[in-house]
């Protein structure tokens, strides 16, 4: 067995060497070969053939995200590209992916909890295969609401520095739009991109208002709704946009502060029931315990 083993991992290496050592001449070998039938045009023999996703992965997709909105009615496709774009996985996963992965997440652990009652009885196979379903079906909706959450407080706290730069920016001659656009060569994070869809919605012939208003909801926090509020009435009104930005920039710091204050208000409360739960049973076994052990030996 030792031997068979050694000798898998001898072939093994000198494989992975030979295909190390020849990966210069492949490499010129594709490049010559395509060379060669550069600009000759193809001659179509017959219907192309789709490719394996194409044919069987895609389908099977928008079934099982049929499948997903029939389940829960109240869900929309548009609302679950909202929540996407929310968490920031809109540009990587469609809504139909999505609703898909509920529904293999539901079957996937259905089953799984299947085969764990099976071991246990007639009632517990029920119980499990139901509730861990369930929990598969919300587990993909959790982590994105998860996400989410978490982009929107990288954005509150992005947004005072954001604003600064906009307002230097205004304040040296550069349009809202310019403005925007050295934003996003400047900072890097989910506002900067979250800036950077709106502008190339504004480029594209949507109106500032739209594209605002439209940013606005994605992020769906006070503080950026209060700024697009801000912009809006702004251009309505003919206000200067740096005034208006430094006080945004002000606001929201003023906030961001409250926030900071308010979480640490909060701690020691969080902190009471860890201490509670782990810290108070054990202090409680050494201060109690002789005492029972006495108490034992006198009874």
């Amino acid at each position: 067995m030792i031997l068979a083993l050694a000798i898998a991992c001898l072939f093994g290496a000198v494989f992975l060497a030979s295909e190390v050592v020849s990966v210069g001449a492949r490499e010129r070998a594709l490049a010559l070969r395509r060379a060669a039938h550069y600009a000759r045009p193809r001659v179509s023999t017959g219907p192309e053939r789709l490719k394996f996703r194409e044919r069987v992965i895609f389908p099977a997709a928008g079934r099982l995200a049929k499948l997903t909105l029939r389940a829960n009615p109240r869900v929309t496709v548009e609302s679950v590209r909202l929540k996407l774009m929310a968490a920031g996985l809109g540009r990587r996963v469609t809504p139909t992916a999505f609703l898909a992965t509920k529904a293999m997440f539901a079957i996937g652990l259905g089953f799984l909890g299947l085969l764990v009652g099976t071991a246990v009885g007639f009632m517990a196979t029920v119980i499990f295969a139901l509730s861990w379903g369930f929990g598969g079906f919300a587990l993909p909706g959790i982590f994105v609401s998860m996400k989410a959450r978490g982009r929107r407080e990288q954005i509150r706290a992005e947004l005072p520095d954001a604003l600064d730069l906009l307002a230097v920016s205004v304040e040296a001659g550069l349009g809202f739009d310019g403005a925007v656009d050295k934003l996003t060569d400047h900072m890097d994070g989910a506002l900067a991109e979250e800036f950077a869809l709106t502008l190339g919605e504004m480029r594209i012939g949507e109106s500032r208002h739209d594209a605002l208003k439209k940013l606005s909801e994605r992020v769906d926090t006070p503080e950026v709704a209060a700024f697009t509020r801000a912009i809006i009435q702004a251009d309505q009104l003919g206000i200067s946009l740096g005034r208006i930005l430094k006080v945004q920039s002000a606001d929201s710091r003023n906030r961001r502060q409250m926030a900071a204050e308010e979480r640490a208000m909060k701690a020691p409360i969080k902190m009471l029931f860890p201490t509670v739960a782990f810290i108070f049973p054990a202090m409680f076994l050494v201060v109690l315990g002789p005492a029972v052990l006495s108490l034992k030996e006198i009874l």
